[in-house]
């Protein structure tokens, strides 16, 4: 698809050229360059645009000016950044710092219309709803919006609004970002390390979960379920009569954000329990992992509140990593043959969950894991830092061209979240002590003589289904042989744009030779005899007209060439 059809098929022509001239104005001209985008820049900027050896020079900006070019291009574009600040296993160390400074946080919309949005999701007027609702928002985001309010039970809530026509902004903006991965994976192979398709791929799944909120209401009510006996840890209550696609009614958790806790900005210091607050904390995140099967991917302290004396509650269930059977099992063997030093163990379960690239060494990934290894064996709990473990890790995995599911990802970056905070509040408390026993309990329960009987009896399946359909898929085979169904193809990357080439080179140089011809017949006309006259008038006119008629082609060509870049 080119940038034209693409424009024509999303009405987005300006979006892409907004897009075109971000970029290039923030010093990724080259890029624009090469995804043949040159079009949609004025002339002023193209002189912004970096060479490549330009930007090799500032690599180690290019995560606070992509930062900007996040923030400058809106919510589907700060989205994408954060996305990928969640990558480490793609994105290299310095860009991810400056990704990870992208805020969600856009001007407030107009109440008025937020009240609309309630009145026509909950199909009854917002007096008939709420008691009370505050007139300004308590917090906006890309998405939504959020509202104090106060039911007519008496129970005090919180409402998110969805922001209106987000839904139809992220439509246009993922089909221009789908095409602008394609492009940079087909035209620039340098990048495909970066999995800019795969990033577009997760960022649509996910912006589709955030925009309907009867997902988050749904996986909130999950939560508060499986923590209902937890005296010590709250989940907000979803109310479903006040909840909808675009709405979402939450009961309103007391305390403060722990952000205020850990600055000590949350009254007298006995007044919270810091190493409980800890303490819960971590075995919550245990339990979400081991237990539940999923967990809350976003906890930076901004997101779970605390009250005294160690109550602490979990808000904001948009971003949830899920551990399903076989993606637990995996991540529990990988664990497992870490501590016993069972590296080839390790690379083949990668292997099973497709992480390995096409230029991982398997030699080099053993060694490097080798050397972690070694590096944090025999070294006292207390002293191990989980952030900083779990993030070289990841940096192995990028450097091994290993990427891993979404979900270990997610779970990376929220067991970092987690080890900070904790080891902040409780310097004595170490995660992997917890770690330990549910860790041998998930061994065990996976190679319980129940589990290992009825993974046989799934393989026993798994065999006798392709024995029975195995003869009549062979006699399939022999038969499209037979008759010559079988069919060699050959996929040359990037021949189109190859062709494209060719044939716009050549227009050119059928244009030069046009242009060329057109001044040999002007001279010959503007050198023949005074006397000659054509409808009235002296031929030499004639040829001054093709002298004017082949400089303007001229200077055409010699814009339309100045406009691709390609002047050298």
């Amino acid at each position: 698809m080119t940038p034209i059809q693409l424009t024509r098929s999303v009405r987005s022509l300006n979006r892409l050229r907004h897009i075109a001239q971000v970029l290039t104005k923030h010093g990724f001209g080259y890029v624009v360059a090469q995804i043949n985008l040159t079009r949609f820049v004025p002339v002023w900027m193209l002189g912004k645009r970096a060479s490549r050896s330009e930007a090799d020079a500032v690599a180690a900006s290019i995560g606070r000016r992509l930062s900007q070019v996040c923030s400058e291009l809106g919510p589907t574009f700060i989205k994408l950044g954060q996305l990928a600040s969640t990558r480490p296993d793609i994105v290299p160390p310095d860009v991810l710092e400056g990704l990870r400074v992208l805020q969600d946080e856009v001007p407030p919309f107009d109440t008025p219309m937020a009240m609309t949005i309630i009145a026509g999701e909950l199909g009854r007027p917002v007096e008939a709803c709420f008691e009370s609702i505050e007139d300004a928002p308590a917090a906006s985001a890309s998405i939504g919006q959020v509202y104090r309010a106060k039911l007519r039970t008496g129970d005090e809530v919180m409402v998110k609004v969805r922001r209106p026509g987000i839904d139809e902004t992220i439509k246009v903006d993922m089909q221009i970002l789908r095409w602008l991965a394609e492009s940079l994976e087909s035209l620039m192979p340098e990048l495909r390390v970066y999995r800019p398709v795969m990033l577009v791929d997760e960022l649509d799944q996910a912006l589709n979960r955030e925009l309907d909120y009867v997902n988050e209401a749904s996986t909130t009510t999950r939560f508060a379920e499986a923590f209902k006996d937890d005296p010590g840890l709250r989940i907000p209550k979803v109310f479903w009569d006040f909840t909808g696609p675009r709405v979402l009614t939450l009961e309103r958790l007391p305390g403060v954000n722990l952000s205020e806790v850990m600055a000590g900005r949350s009254g007298p210091p006995n007044r919270i329990d810091r190493r409980l607050v800890a303490r819960r904390l971590a075995d919550c995140y245990l339990k979400q992992i081991f237990e539940v099967g999923a967990f809350h991917a976003d906890p930076h302290p901004g997101n779970v509140l605390v009250a005294p004396p160690a109550y602490v509650g979990l808000i904001d269930f948009g971003q949830v990593g899920t551990l399903g059977g076989e993606l637990m099992s995996d991540l529990v063997v990988m664990v497992y043959a870490v501590v016993n030093g069972e590296l080839d163990v390790v690379i083949d379960t990668l292997a099973d969950l497709g992480a390995l690239g096409r230029d991982t060494d398997r030699r080099h990934l053993r060694r490097a894991l080798r050397v972690l290894v070694d590096k944090y064996y025999g070294l006292p709990l207390k002293r191990l830092d989980l952030g900083t473990l779990l993030s070289e890790f990841a940096d192995l995995m990028r450097r091994n061209d290993v990427v891993i599911p979404r979900d270990f990802s997610l779970l990376i970056k929220a067991l970092g979240m987690v080890g900070g905070v904790t080891a902040r509040l409780d310097p004595d408390l170490n995660l992997l002590e917890l770690l330990g026993p549910r860790l041998k309990r998930a061994v065990s329960e996976r190679f319980s003589p129940r589990e290992v009987a009825r993974a046989t009896t799934l393989i026993g399946w798994d065999v006798l289904n392709m024995l029975r359909r195995a003869p009549g898929q062979l006699r399939q085979a022999l038969r499209r042989l037979s008759t010559g169904g079988w069919e060699l193809q050959v996929r040359h990357e990037n021949i189109d744009r190859l062709i494209k080439e060719l044939d716009r080179s050549s227009n050119r140089i059928a244009f030069s030779v046009v242009i060329a011809a057109i001044i040999v017949g002007s001279s010959v006309v503007f050198s023949t005899s005074t006397s000659m006259t054509l409808f009235g008038l002296p031929v030499q006119y004639f040829g001054v007209v093709g002298y004017l008629l082949a400089g303007l082609l001229g200077l055409g060509l010699s814009w339309a060439i100045f406009r691709s870049g390609r002047l050298h």
